[in-house]
């Protein structure tokens, strides 16, 4: 790009500046938004960092996977006898919201329809909707009522793909989709596939249904749609009118968060990493002054399968929103509920287990962000910064064996203590102005010890 204006003259560079700016702020989010403004409509969310993601839907019923339509290749018809099943009697949405609020969650995203087309809400553009089925209720009203009652932020997902809907177009993960060895897939075949089938038509539905969302429910704070796959056969910005979808929103709900799965990448308000390990979530932003949250599994399913072994423990969790944070994003975990409505026995013990951490060391996630330039993890352990506090919390991953930590700059170090009781730590002067932290022999009956340390 700097060569090709290197060759203007002088008096076409600022006709090349203004289509350079065009070509950048494309489908931005707000063209006239200040830093100033659009980091007050962030920082909630920043200050949050941690999430709960509920997908629940009618594949709660199989239990093996959101996926299972597509796994399986189910067509409607066979898939129906889940929505004519589809009672969740156990469901208490004020237990979940409870729930996720004693794990230290700040906010909560709920599937409102997944790729499977049926509709938690009553859309009056559809009959696939939980009002039509024996439960007969709006799943998400009770839902939005729940969080405010518990003083959780609200956010909706919803799917952008609709493998139930008619003009859906068929596409190469359609469960209709072409069945060919190896996927030697051709235009044609997709062709026969969709005669009749109008994605105007499913757009213009899929508008609708995101103003009902934004409008009948009150205030909402994030919308996270999902998702955009732009190769070969796959669906792009184009397929679901990106730019008028987000002016849509933004017309609707000004100060909304939205992610970044609408292949239009200046709408996004943060990046959406998804079930990456703590390494490499590290990797990608370390260093970098991004807005990003990570959607993690508790297991290797968003929905509800019971015969699901891959099971984090609760070390694992904690690793993961320690990362996110100490790399300035934050972590939204997803529960996925059992057919009758309630979180199973595995997602409640791993929900403890966060809650009883949080209720000690939340003053270690809340409103922190990476460290500040000149301090350095020691090894094994991951640093996060509270900057209106002026306080920086050291995590052990691994529990020093000798009990001992060198850390530094030695004259920005002012007093430290264990965060989860608050008994000091001493230190001694240490080499090249460090200080060694003294810390017990035997380990604090803590999943993940903090230190806390206060800077001059």
């Amino acid at each position: 790009m700097s060569r090709m204006l290197g060759r203007l003259s002088f008096l076409t560079i600022p006709l090349a500046v203004w289509l350079v700016v065009l070509f950048f702020c494309q489908g931005a989010v707000y063209a006239d938004e200040t830093p100033e403004q659009r980091d007050h409509r962030m920082a909630w969310w920043r200050d949050a960092r941690f999430g709960m993601f509920i997908h629940f839907g009618l594949y709660a019923l199989p239990a093996r996977h959101e996926w299972v339509r597509n796994y399986e290749r189910i067509p409607n018809e066979a898939y129906e006898k889940y929505f004519e099943r589809f009672d969740p009697d156990l469901y208490q949405p004020r237990q979940w919201a409870k729930a996720a609020k004693a794990a230290g969650m700040k906010y909560v995203v709920l599937t409102t329809k997944h790729h499977e087309g049926f509709c938690l809400f009553d859309s009056k553009y559809t009959d696939y909707k939980s009002t039509n089925t024996p439960y007969g209720r709006d799943l998400v009203r009770e839902f939005v009522e729940a969080c405010r009652a518990e003083g959780l932020r609200v956010g909706f997902y919803y799917s952008l793909l609709d493998w139930h809907h008619p003009d859906y177009t068929i596409d190469k993960i359609h469960p209709l989709r072409p069945n060919c060895e190896e996927k030697q897939y051709t235009q044609e075949m997709f062709d026969r596939l969709n005669a009749g089938r109008d994605m105007v038509k499913y757009r213009q539905y899929m508008k609708d249904q995101v103003r009902e969302l934004l409008t009948n429910y009150g205030k909402i704070d994030v919308l996270w749609l999902d998702y955009s796959f732009p190769e070969k056969f796959g669906k792009n910005r184009n397929d679901w009118d990106s730019e008028g979808l987000v002016k849509l929103v933004r017309s609707l709900q000004p100060d909304i968060l939205l992610n970044n799965r609408l292949d239009l990448p200046q709408s996004a308000d943060f990046d959406t990493p998804e079930q990456k390990t703590a390494a490499e979530l590290r990797k990608q932003y370390e260093g970098k002054q991004l807005d990003w949250e990570t959607c993690q599994t508790f297991s290797g399913s968003w929905g509800y399968h019971r015969d699901e072994k891959t099971w984090k423990s609760v070390p694992e969790l904690l690793t993961l929103l320690i990362t996110s944070v100490a790399n300035g994003g934050n972590l939204l975990l997803n529960v996925g509920p059992t057919g009758r409505g309630e979180f199973d026995y595995r997602a409640k013990d791993r929900l403890q287990g966060l809650a009883d951490w949080m209720h000690f060391n939340r003053r270690s996630i809340y409103g922190c962000t990476r460290a500040p330039d000149g301090f350095s993890a020691p090894t094994d352990t991951l640093l996060t910064y509270h900057p209106k506090s002026n306080r920086l919390y050291m995590h052990l991953l691994k529990y020093p064996k000798d009990g001992k930590l060198v850390f530094g700059p030695a004259d920005r170090l002012a007093y430290a203590q264990f965060l989860h009781d608050a008994s000091e730590i001493r230190w001694n002067e240490g080499d090249h102005n460090t200080r060694v932290l003294r810390l017990p022999v035997d380990k604090p009956p803590v999943t993940i010890p903090v230190i806390e340390i206060f800077l001059k």
